[in-house]
């Protein structure tokens, strides 16, 4: 699972496998340790709600998809879930959770679990 963090906005993108064991699991953590302090990012199901909603506990960062929205996204070829979350002083954050394509570039990552780019092929058509 990649985290990408950009001001007030928070992007997962998940390979096949782990979009696979969120299915069955309705939870996936990553963790990065700094020394004596880890901080981890997790996805996890919830009954409440109706959009994407996120927390920041203990080093921790956890998107909270309801349940019906990640079934959709995990049965279906869609790409991804978003929404913006209401964070006070009229800010919000903006979650976004996504399946990994593989890159169209050339690229050192192993991408040998990533989703087929629905691009490959179109480029330079």
């Amino acid at each position: 699972m990649k985290l990408r963090i950009k001001g007030n906005s928070i992007r997962f993108r998940l390979t096949k496998s782990e979009v696979d064991y969120f299915e069955k699991e309705r939870y996936l953590e990553e963790k990065t340790e700094f020394g004596n302090t880890v901080f981890s990012y997790v996805i996890a199901n919830t009954k409440q709600g109706n959009e994407l909603s996120a927390e920041f506990i203990d080093n921790k960062i956890t998107l909270l998809i309801p349940e019906q929205l990640s079934n959709d996204w995990i049965k279906t070829n869609r790409v991804g879930l978003e929404s913006e979350m209401e964070i006070g002083g009229g800010k919000k954050l903006f979650l976004l959770i996504e399946k990994d394509f593989k890159c169209l570039d050339n690229t050192m990552e192993d991408q040998s679990d990533n989703y087929p780019n629905p691009l490959a092929g179109k480029v330079g058509s």
